[in-house]
C-alpha cells in the first residue's frame, strides 16, 4: 500500500467500505440468498479470471473480465443486490495481476465489481417485469436488462474515472474519454447475461445458461489472439525503426513523422483503415534500407564520392529485401522500393514514370519530402510548413503526384501539423548553421543529405541551396 498515493488509498478505502455495506445484508443470519446459484456463478467467474482472460474492451472494462462479464450481469438478474455483489469477489481477489502493487489492484477490482453488480441488480429489480424472469419473454425483460447494463456501466466508469483523477492526476475529461466507446460492448454482454438468466430458469436448468458463455469465450479468445498478433507487428516495426535511428542519429524521429504524414494523405484521399495502416507502416519503414548501407558512408561528415552516392542510392532496394518474408509487410515493400521514383522518370531505382509508380510509393514520396524540408538537420535548418507546401506544389507533376500534394495540403489545412520539426537536439546543430537562413547550404554534404535531396523537390535544391541534381539520381 505504500506505493499507492494518498488519494489512491482514499479512493480504495472508500470503495471497499461501500462494497462491504452493499454485500453485508447477504451475510446476515437467515438472509434469503440462493447460495447454490451464487456459488456456481462465483466459481464460473473465478475460473474465467484464471483460465480465460480477455483484454480490456475499449480500454474501459477492467482487465480480465471481458469474456465472463455476462456472468456478473446474469447474477444481477438472478440474485438479490447484496448477493450479486458477492459474485465477483473470489475471482477478483485471486486474479493474476501483472502490474504492481498487485494487492491494492485486486482489492480495487473486487470493490468496483461488487458495487457495479449491486447497482445492476438493484436497477433491474426495480423495473416492472423483472419478477417474471422465469415466465416472461425477451421483449418484456429487455427494459430490466437495459437498466442493469446502464447501472453496471455507470458505476464502473465513474469509479475508474475517480481513481484516475485522484491517483494519476488526470483530468476528468481525459479519464472519461473512452467511456462512450465501451457502452456498446457492455450492452452486448448485458444481453448475453439476460439470455443466461432466462435459460437458467428454463426447463433445461443452469447448464443451458452456462452454454451462452461458449461463443463469448471463443470470440474473446479470437480478439486476444488478434491483439497479440498486432502487438507482435508493432514490436517488429519498433525494432526496425530503432535500428535505423541508432545507425543514422541525424534523422531520429523522421520515420515516425513520415508515417504520420502518409496517414494524413491517406485519410484525405478517403482510403479505408486497412490501407491507412499499410501507409503508416510504409512511411515508418521507408528508410529501413539504411541498415544495409555501411556506417562509415552513412555517418561520413565530408563530401561523398560518386561511388558512395551510388551505395546510398541502393537503400530502397536494401529495404525491399530486408522486409521480404515478413508477411504483414507484403504491401509495404512497393512503397519502400519506389519512394524515390519521380513522376518524370528521373528517379531511382528503376526510373518509373507517372501511374507506373505504385500509389503507396507516391504517397510516401510526398510525405518524405515534406518532413525533409520541415526538419532541422546538421547541414541545414528547417523550412516552415507553408514554404514546404509551396515547394511541393511547384514540383507537382514533375517530381510528385499532384493528387498526393493536394491531399497533404488539404489535410494540414484542416488538421494542422503538430509533429516536432527537429530531429536533433538544439545543442547538436553545428555553429555555422545557427545564424543561417532556412534552407541555407552547408559546407559539407553528409550521407543523410543525399536521401533528403533525393526526396526533396528538384533533387534537393530546396534543401541545400544548390543547383538541381542532374538526372535525379541513379537510373
Amino acid at each position: 500500500m505504500a506505493q499507492v498515493s494518498a488519494a489512491g488509498r482514499a479512493c480504495l478505502l472508500g470503495a471497499v467500505l461501500a462494497a462491504a455495506v452493499c454485500a453485508a445484508p447477504a451475510l446476515r443470519p437467515g438472509a434469503a440468498v440462493p447460495w447454490a446459484a451464487l456459488a456456481l456463478l462465483a466459481a464460473v467467474y473465478a475460473a474465467g479470471e484464471h483460465l480465460w482472460r480477455c483484454p480490456p474492451l475499449a480500454g474501459r472494462v477492467p482487465d480480465g473480465i471481458g469474456a465472463f462479464l455476462p456472468v456478473l450481469l446474469a447474477g444481477a438478474f438472478l440474485l438479490p443486490p447484496a448477493a450479486a455483489a458477492l459474485v465477483p469477489l473470489a475471482g477478483a481477489l485471486t486474479a493474476r495481476i501483472a502490474e504492481q502493487p498487485a494487492a491494492p489492484r485486486r482489492l480495487w477490482r473486487a470493490a468496483e465489481l461488487a458495487l457495479a453488480g449491486w447497482a445492476a441488480a438493484y436497477a433491474a429489480g426495480h423495473v416492472p417485469g423483472h419478477a417474471r424472469l422465469g415466465a416472461a419473454g425477451f421483449p418484456e425483460l429487455l427494459p430490466a436488462a437495459l437498466a442493469a447494463v446502464a447501472a453496471f456501466w455507470t458505476v464502473l466508469t465513474c469509479l475508474d474515472a475517480l481513481m484516475q483523477t485522484a491517483a494519476e492526476r488526470r483530468s476528468p475529461r481525459a479519464a472519461l474519454a473512452g467511456a462512450p466507446a465501451a457502452a456498446g460492448a457492455y450492452l452486448v454482454h448485458g444481453l448475453a447475461g439476460l439470455m443466461m438468466a432466462m435459460l437458467w430458469h428454463s426447463p433445461h436448468g443452469p447448464a443451458s445458461g452456462l452454454l451462452v458463455l461458449l461463443p463469448m469465450a471463443i470470440s474473446c479468445w479470437a480478439f486476444a489472439q488478434a491483439n497479440r498478433e498486432r502487438a507482435a507487428h508493432q514490436a517488429t516495426i519498433r525494432a526496425l525503426v530503432q535500428a535505423v535511428d541508432i545507425k543514422d542519429r541525424y534523422t531520429r524521429g523522421h520515420s515516425e513523422r513520415v508515417g504520420r504524414a502518409s496517414v494524413l494523405i491517406a485519410r484525405e484521399l478517403g482510403m479505408d483503415e486497412r490501407r491507412q495502416e499499410v501507409l503508416r507502416f510504409a512511411g515508418i519503414l521507408h528508410d529501413v534500407g539504411k541498415l544495409g548501407v555501411p556506417t562509415r558512408i552513412l555517418c561520413k561528415d565530408g563530401p561523398l564520392t560518386p561511388e558512395e552516392r551510388r551505395v546510398i542510392e541502393l537503400h530502397p532496394e536494401y529495404g525491399h529485401e530486408i522486409v521480404r518474408g515478413i508477411g504483414f509487410l507484403e504491401e509495404v515493400r512497393s512503397a519502400i522500393l519506389h519512394h524515390h521514383e519521380r513522376m518524370d522518370g528521373r528517379g531511382y531505382p528503376y526510373g518509373l514514370t507517372g501511374a507506373r509508380i505504385p500509389e503507396y510509393a507516391r504517397v510516401v514520396a510526398v510525405a518524405d519530402a515534406f518532413d525533409a524540408m520541415t526538419s532541422t538537420r546538421s547541414y541545414r535548418r528547417a523550412r516552415g510548413v507553408p514554404a514546404a507546401l509551396a515547394e511541393l506544389r511547384r514540383c507537382a507533376g514533375e517530381q510528385f503526384d499532384p493528387r498526393m500534394v493536394h491531399a497533404l495540403a488539404g489535410a494540414i489545412a484542416r488538421r494542422g501539423w503538430h509533429a516536432e520539426v527537429t530531429a536533433d537536439e538544439p545543442a547538436k546543430v553545428p555553429a555555422p548553421l545557427r545564424g543561417a537562413p532556412a534552407g541555407g547550404a552547408a559546407d559539407r554534404t553528409p550521407a543523410d543529405a543525399v536521401t533528403d535531396r533525393a526526396a526533396a523537390p528538384d533533387g534537393g535544391a530546396a534543401l541545400s541551396g544548390g543547383a538541381p541534381a542532374a538526372g535525379g539520381g541513379r537510373r
